[in-house]
């Protein structure tokens, strides 16, 4: 799985398991933004919108969780 770690200037540092990734933002979807997951599908990436959903919500369950 490929998440949107920052950016830094024209790259996009990208987490992809245990290491990281530069990938140019002119390769990105022009709405791409940190924590975004990402595939590649027909030679382009594009934002996988379902399961950059699922992470954020594991993020505010696990948030949650600490204020119990």
């Amino acid at each position: 799985m490929l998440v949107i770690d920052r950016f830094e200037g024209d790259y996009a540092i990208v987490e992809d398991g245990n290491k990281h990734i530069k990938l140019e933002k002119k390769n990105l979807p022009p709405d791409a933004k940190e924590s975004d997951v990402l595939i590649f599908v027909d030679g382009k990436y594009i934002i996988d919108k379902e399961q950059t959903q699922k992470n954020k919500e594991e993020i505010i369950k696990l948030q949650n969780s600490l204020w119990e």
